[in-house]
């Protein structure tokens, strides 16, 4: 049976299920690194999307829901975020245990090494410049439940009867039939064969920008994939708020103005005010 190596996280951490989160099988954050804020995704016509800020490094927290392992692969803009190539359901991706979660915090560049995720006017993004911009700003991740060991049906053993003594042999010598013959080969096909199941198979556009390097330590392990299509497919797209704004996904927020005061000259109270802040005049 064929097996594929990907990417597994190390230093995996455990995050609680989170409101902010997107998903199923997995549930999938976007986190704002620099200030710790999870990005509050918009529901608009079918399709989630966050405000990114230009400039900021972010991370896509991954978190795994169900009691198995999982499989996920993850894009941004259309790129392979470990390999760099155009991306697509069958490549490598990162493998969690059952409940651990990870941020993937940049695009990688060793099993030691990634450059940071960073928002960015779409010219200077990982895929713009690379020469692929038609997908600039989303963030998909493709996961996969894993195909468990199959069960070998191993058939029972039969004990062969015991011999009768020599008197009864005796007796019994006669010539073997053609009824008799078609009988034993009748018990001979009976018992089951060894079977195994068969294995299922307005401003501009905001962008990911390539960043600066930083540590981030993976192993490698194998993982055989329940199907060929993914399980769950995530999908997140991002831009700018200002751009959002424009294209009616969020509402501005109104500006919270001063309260008015229509006698300004007048105080609440009329009793003795306090003394300046100072030092205490000398005894004389």
């Amino acid at each position: 049976m064929k097996r594929t190596v990907y990417f597994a996280a190390l230093a995996a951490l455990v995050v609680s299920c989170n409101a902010l989160a997107v998903g199923g099988i997995a549930q999938v954050t976007i986190i704002e690194r620099s200030s710790g804020v999870e990005l509050t995704p918009h529901l608009y016509r079918g399709e989630y999307w966050v405000a990114g800020t230009p400039g900021a490094n972010y991370a896509i927290e991954i978190h795994n829901q169900i009691g198995e392992r999982i499989l996920a692969v993850p894009s941004v803009d259309g790129v392979n975020v470990i390999s760099g190539a155009t991306a697509g359901w069958n490549q490598t991706g990162y493998v969690f245990d059952p409940g651990e979660g990870y941020q993937v915090t940049g695009w990688r560049k060793s099993d030691a090494e990634v450059a940071a995720f960073t928002f960015t006017a779409s010219p200077n993004s990982y895929a713009e410049r690379t020469g692929r911009p038609a997908n600039v700003g989303v963030i998909g991740v493709a996961v996969f439940r894993e195909r468990q060991p199959q069960a070998v049906y191993v058939p029972p053993v039969i004990a062969p009867a015991p011999e009768p003594p020599e008197s009864a042999r005796a007796s019994k010598r006669q010539p073997l039939n053609a009824a008799t013959r078609s009988d034993s080969a009748a018990a001979q096909t009976s018992t089951p064969p060894l079977h195994v199941p068969p294995v299922a198979m307005t401003a501009p556009k905001l962008g990911t920008g390539h960043g600066e390097r930083e540590v981030s330590y993976v192993n490698l392990t194998e993982f055989a994939r329940l199907q060929p299509q993914p399980n769950e497919v995530i999908r997140i797209r991002y831009d700018s708020f200002d751009n959002l704004v424009a294209m009616g996904i969020v509402a501005r927020p109104h500006p919270t103005l001063p309260a008015g005061n229509p006698f300004p000259a007048s105080g609440a109270e009329q009793y003795v005010p306090d003394p300046p802040a100072g030092s205490m005049g000398q005894l004389q």
